[in-house]
């Protein structure tokens, strides 16, 4: 109502009349027409949930970015392809299909040319990762990258790598798909620059389901571990920066071997179990044991503003059958009072201080908050197709979305201009 008319609530006869009044709506969303009512209630949302000038800045984000990293792919109608899918993700809200991001676009047949950009083009994804983390390292100041295995729910069986997978954290088991990811990170940064699937045998030894996933011929099975490695070997970023990792669900001795056979400084965060040699000694024990027997020489670490404070005990280690001059640091991290052992973390940088080595401890529950708070946004974790390339691009152009957000939300020193 206008003016001082009073307000009048409808009765449900004229409500009833009115919505028979109503042009009727079709059956099947069509988005050639965004002024249909149907059609126009994704922008109407956009419009909603983010003012005008904040779409406007997010407008020039993306095509920054996407010049920037979609620069390599051969045609120019990919290239906006790209550009769509990534507004998209970012602008849809709820669940992140192609059906819903196509919505949002005023091009007749934008479904079937976003379905068939990400699910059957030729581009390859690899070159946009690489481009995206070169992007990345010029606008923040990287300090790590963070090796983050993830479950992806999944209701059905047959998106590609699904099966029963435990989680440790929830302690039971899942229908999901098993994944890790690469993340660049900072003290106010984190973002996601390269993704591998962790296919099992079952899935490998499966003709039917590797031809109906469309599986590469070269995919062989490997345990988690190794999985985690090469998600971050085959994107050859510099081996200047440390490389953090849980690794108390996989092979932790031959995640450590590997990662420092690359050159990478590592702090990775172990299990008790896992058998190291102190120094000084020739036979191997248990981490848990061996930080257990320097337990009374821990002190607090200052320079830090945790309350309770942060205990350290240090031990100085060698991983067995390995050459005496790659020296590591087991760091054992715990609070004042507590019986049990606390968390132990193995680093090659024993020259970083021991309030450094805290803080970039925390790099690793950050990407996982950030996971969730960010990338479950845009629809990291959200790809409804079935196929192994439509995931692998699905999640890098999900992964620069992220980007996108978490450049906004970054604070300063942390970014810098890239002219």
């Amino acid at each position: 109502m206008s003016g001082s008319a009073p307000s009048e609530s409808l009765s449900p006869a004229s409500s009833r009349e009115m919505r028979l009044r109503q042009p009727p709506l079709p059956q099947r969303r069509c988005c050639q027409h965004l002024d249909h009512p149907r059609c126009a209630l994704q922008a109407h949302c956009v419009r909603r949930w983010m003012p005008r000038g904040g779409r406007m800045r997010l407008h020039d984000d993306v095509t920054d970015l996407c010049t920037d990293i979609l620069a390599g792919l051969p045609r120019s109608d990919q290239r906006r392809r790209g550009m769509e899918y990534i507004r998209g993700l970012l602008l849809t809200r709820g669940r992140k299909s192609i059906r819903n991001i196509a919505a949002i676009s005023a091009e007749p047949a934008a479904e079937q040319a976003l379905h068939h950009f990400v699910s059957d083009s030729t581009w390859d994804w690899m070159p946009v990762r690489q481009a995206l983390t070169r992007h990345v390292t010029r606008v923040a100041n990287v300090s790590a990258w963070v090796l983050h295995p993830t479950l992806i729910r999944k209701a059905g069986t047959h998106s590609v790598g699904v099966g029963r997978k435990y989680s440790p954290g929830l302690g039971q088991s899942l229908n999901a798909q098993h994944a890790v990811g690469l993340w660049a990170a900072t003290p106010d940064f984190v973002a996601p620059v390269n993704w591998r699937l962790h296919l099992n045998e079952d899935w490998l030894a499966d003709e039917h389901r590797r031809r109906r996933a469309a599986i590469p011929d070269d995919m062989v099975a490997q345990s988690l571990g190794a999985c985690t490695v090469e998600t971050y070997l085959e994107l050859g970023v510099a081996a200047d920066d440390l490389v953090l990792v849980d690794a108390r669900e996989m092979e932790a001795g031959m995640v450590v071997r590997r990662l420092r056979a690359s050159g990478a400084p590592v702090l990775i965060r172990i299990p008790a179990g896992l058998r190291l040699v102190a120094a000084g000694r020739s036979a191997a024990e248990c981490a848990g044991d061996l930080a257990a027997a320097a337990r009374h020489s821990r002190r607090p670490v200052f320079g830090l503003t945790a309350n309770p404070p942060v205990l350290a005990g240090t031990v100085a280690v060698r991983l067995p059958s390995t050459r005496a001059h790659d020296p590591l640091l087991m760091v054992e991290l715990s609070a004042p009072g507590g019986s049990g052992p606390g968390q132990l973390w193995l680093t090659s940088r024993g020259d970083v201080g021991l309030a450094d080595l805290v803080r970039l401890t925390s790099l690793v529950p950050r990407v996982g908050h950030d996971l969730e708070m960010t990338g479950d946004r845009v629809g990291l974790r959200a790809f409804t197709g079935r196929s192994y390339r439509g995931w692998h691009r699905h999640v890098t152009l999900a992964s620069a979305a992220h980007t996108v957000l978490a450049a906004r939300g970054c604070a300063e020193p942390a970014l810098r201009r890239t002219s």
